[in-house]
């Protein structure tokens, strides 16, 4: 077994299977060669340094979703005159509460999608 694998390696096996071979491996390309298609790559596409009102927008919906939305959650026991003034039940709480943040996100993913 061990025969076969060394005699894989040296071309002599008929494996046809992948063998690394290092001296094949060449160094340096790290250079860009102007092949890359993505906008990221490219120098003359003017790429923006600001956060931008999305940016700010994608803030306020993960504090939204990840700190006002479980306190709200966890406050839902005690708030029943609250929810009871709403109309709301407290199985209708605790569905709808985590609704605000995903629509937030959903509208704020379209926006930046058809604006860039």
């Amino acid at each position: 077994m061990a025969e076969d694998a060394t005699s894989d390696r040296a071309g002599g096996g008929s494996s046809g299977g992948y063998v690394h071979e290092p001296t094949e491996f060449h160094e340096g390309d790290d250079e860009d060669d102007g092949r890359r298609t993505t906008r990221a790559y490219h120098p003359e596409v003017p790429q923006s340094e600001e956060f931008g009102a999305s940016g700010w927008g994608l803030v306020a919906a993960i504090f939204l979703a990840f700190v006002v939305v479980p306190v709200a959650i966890l406050l839902v026991p005690y708030s029943d005159p609250f929810l009871r003034s709403l109309g709301l039940t407290w199985r209708d709480a605790y569905l709808t509460l985590p609704l605000f943040p995903a629509m937030l996100l959903a509208a704020l993913a379209v926006l930046v999608a058809v604006r860039d």
